[in-house]
């Protein structure tokens, strides 16, 4: 996933299981399918690429 142009409030990245990926102020919450938010902070949709194999792997911390 590239970074480049994500809005500065975004701190978590992560794939759904459906191939969506995702953006997050907070750290999302894992679900049966995807994350989602936490009811703190903001989410964005940032595009959709092929499913991942283990999506439970793609959350990641953004660095900068």
């Amino acid at each position: 996933m590239n970074t480049d142009g994500l809005p500065d409030w975004v701190n978590w990245l992560a794939q759904d299981a459906d191939g969506a990926w995702w953006g997050y102020e907070a750290e999302p919450n894992q679900q049966h399918n995807g994350w989602y938010e936490n009811e703190v902070g903001r989410i964005v949709k940032l595009g959709h690429a092929a499913p991942p194999a283990d999506w439970v792997a793609t959350l990641v911390r953004r660095l900068r």
